[in-house]
């Protein structure tokens, strides 16, 4: 019996623990395993009874990089940390843990609760200076093998992925021929499906586009299985967005031999845990990328083209990046404006009733603190309209070559359609002709399984119709064949391109395409001073244009009358009434700044505002109808009474100007005698002087 182990030792339980890496290493190094469970004999080789003696397995197949994850090992450290063990039995002290933190922590307990550490070298007691010095050194180069088994295994790996001979799962669409070379599939309806999605993005420039396009069209996208049972198996489904990102994302399509684009990151969760996550890296950090290793579906330019377009459509993007695809909106100039204040992005608010008013601001400055209000804010029509005018004059000597190639693209994308319906047809008939084969060649004698092919050959049939159905459903629906008399119209349309651009039938998300493809973007230069915005187009092709727009007057200027109504009343005050002012301009077909017509009112506030004088058109021998009534003491009425009856001579400009009176003495004296004779204006007689005169209070 070994003097270290004490009856101390021998009174408490013996605990064997179990543990190997990986679940394939418990399936196939099984010794491993049994040598583990052998330890049971040792323990009772050495004293401790068989009902003293603890297996801990249920850590097999888990790495011992890190305690997380190990509940067996948990539960060690905590009945060791408790006095309740007497001897930790392992094959090697890598069993225990390949973590030097771990395992310290645990010959640290053992050596405070006099535990035993026992394996195949030996017995030791952590104790013992000698002894813990031993154990620490098994656990260092536990850890340190484990570095070198990593080293060794990645570097391999590493070395024959930059011979680009390092096989791993391939995305769909590819495949390893008899020399273990990566090549396209060899399935025709595999490799449409493919460059259908890379043509749709192409034309859309949006991810969720082509989901779309997928989905309206009826079309399926393959999948192929890896792993199981169902390794290499091809299943179809529809297009989902995640897949037709990850398809875009995929080096590979370009050609690009890639190893190492997702890495582990070590992080630590809330409860002190270490845990490793994978996580995408940027290009520079890919550890391999060999360019041109296969033939691709798309060039790298074009690859490097899809992954910008794929960054712009981030609508959380900022700063200088534009926004990518043609959206539903209103406004035709979205994602291409630049601010030439700050650089930045312009962005598009809807204001006014319901949000029908979209116009560009750029907000930065002002959000940032830079400054008290925003950049510029335009409405987006006065830019929209400037900018269409200019693609008319770009696009007028090419319009025709423009409806010609849009007539071929047309055709041809309806015929890549068709094509992946043709295909899925022919693979429904080869399945039915394959079901029908294995059904001839079962024995008939054996009901049962002929049975069941029967009925799967039935289902085959069945399939070929509803296929077919589908795809005659498909074709009556779309317009897949242009006629001549189509071509055409197509052809006389594209010699009005501005009426066909400002149809209804044509969408705002058709025109920003339009314009995506001749304008990469417009910076934006706001002159406050004169009124003007200033557009700098930078074109597809690389030329550059300038084009100045005016700004409209505020409203509050807008509202103010203009200079030439002003101008003519100032002119028409010298001889003309207010009435006949109003009646002047109105015939001279003049308007408020409104478009109503003047009136009175109107001119008196113009006089008012402008300081028009008005002149006396009296002559120095007239009086007025208050004037004469208050020199005979008489109300106005009666002299106006008198006016009408022709007793008194008066004029007036208007029939609603004032009246003018020329009186003479003689005539003055005549009215004092009728007043004085007259039996309704007795009332006056009295206070009737018989001589006017003019400082007089009357």
């Amino acid at each position: 019996m070994n003097t270290t182990i004490t009856q101390a030792h021998l009174s408490k339980p013996a605990y064997i623990y179990v543990r190997q890496s990986t679940p394939g290493q418990v399936r196939h190094n099984q010794e491993s395993t049994e040598r583990q469970y052998a330890l049971q004999d040792k323990a009772r080789a050495m004293g401790w009874p068989q009902g003293s003696i603890r297996v801990l397995d249920r850590d097999l197949g888990r790495s011992g990089a890190q305690i997380a994850g190990r509940e067996d090992f948990k539960t060690l450290v905590a009945d060791v940390s408790m006095s309740q063990v007497g001897a930790v039995f392992a094959l090697e002290v890598s069993r225990l843990a390949r973590s030097s933190l771990d395992w310290h922590r645990l010959l640290e307990l053992c050596a405070l609760t006099h535990t035993l550490v026992i394996d195949t070298d030996g017995c030791y007691d952590p104790a013992d200076f000698n002894d813990g010095l031993v154990l620490g050194i098994k656990g260092t180069m536990a850890q340190a093998e484990l570095h070198f088994l990593r080293g060794r295994l990645l570097g391999g790996k590493l070395n024959k992925a930059q011979k680009g001979e390092l096989r791993f799962p391939l995305p769909v669409g590819f495949c390893f021929d008899d020399h273990d070379r990566i090549v396209m599939d060899p399935d025709d309806e595999v490799r449409g499906a493919v460059q259908l999605a890379f043509r749709v993005f192409r034309e859309t420039g949006s991810a969720y586009a082509v989901v779309q396009r997928f989905a309206r069209d009826g079309l399926r996208f393959p999948k192929r299985a890896n792993g199981g049972v169902w390794a290499t198996k091809l299943v179809w489904g529809r297009l989902s967005q995640s897949r037709i990102l990850t398809l875009l994302r995929n080096p590979m399509y370009a050609g690009s031999y890639v190893f190492g684009r997702r890495q582990y990151a070590r992080s630590i969760t809330p409860e002190g845990e270490v845990r490793k996550n994978v996580r995408a890296v940027p290009m520079p950090e890919w550890r391999v990328h060999l360019r041109e290793h296969h033939e691709g579906y798309l060039t790298v330019e074009e690859f490097d083209q899809n992954q910008r377009r794929l960054a712009n459509n981030r609508n959380n993007a900022e700063g200088t990046v534009l926004s990518g695809p043609a959206r539903e909106g209103l406004a035709l100039l979205q994602g291409m404006l630049l601010c030439g204040t700050c650089g930045r992005a312009v962005l598009v608010r809807y204001q006014g009733n319901g949000g029908i008013y979209p116009t560009y601001q750029c907000t930065w400055r002002r959000r940032e603190g830079l400054a008290t209000k925003n950049c510029f804010s335009v409405r987006t029509e006065l830019l929209d309209d400037a900018i269409c005018a200019e693609v008319f004059k770009a696009l007028k000597p090419a319009e025709l070559e423009l409806a010609l190639a849009a007539l071929n693209d047309l055709e041809q994308r309806n015929q890549a359609v068709m094509r992946q319906w043709h295909m899925r047809i022919e693979r429904a008939e080869y399945d039915c002709a394959l079901a029908k084969r294995r059904y001839e060649e079962v024995d008939p004698s054996n009901r049962l399984v002929a049975a069941s092919l029967e009925r799967r050959w039935n289902e085959a049939m069945l399939h070929i119709d509803e296929v077919k159905s589908e795809a005659a459903n498909f074709q009556t629906q779309k317009a897949h064949v242009v006629t001549p008399e189509q071509k055409t119209k197509v052809l006389a349309l594209a010699r009005d391109l501005p009426r066909v651009w400002r149809a209804a039938t044509t969408q705002s998300k058709d025109r920003k395409r339009m314009l995506r493809l001749l304008i990469r973007d417009i910076t934006v230069e706001k002159l406050t001073d004169a009124r003007q915005v200033v557009l700098h187009v930078r074109w597809q092709g690389g030329a550059c244009t300038d084009t100045t727009i005016p700004l409209p007057s505020p409203i509050a200027d807008q509202m103010l009358y203009p200079r030439q109504i002003i101008e003519r009343i100032r002119e028409l005050s010298s001889r003309l009434s207010n009435q006949q002012i109003v009646q002047a301009l109105n015939e001279e077909g003049l308007r408020s700044p409104r478009g109503l017509p003047i009136t009175r009112a109107m001119i008196k506030w113009i006089r008012i505002r402008y300081a028009v004088p008005s002149v006396c058109l009296m002559r120095p021998e007239e009086l007025t109808a208050g004037q004469l009534a208050d020199r005979l003491s008489v109300s106005v009425y009666f002299v106006r009474y008198w006016i009408k009856r022709g007793v008194i001579d008066a004029r007036h400009l208007g029939a609603q100007g004032p009246w003018w009176i020329t009186i003479t003495d003689q005539q003055e004296q005549q009215l004092r005698d009728r007043i004085r004779t007259s039996g309704h204006l007795k009332n006056h007689r009295e206070t009737l002087p018989d001589v006017y005169h003019p400082n007089s209070q009357l």
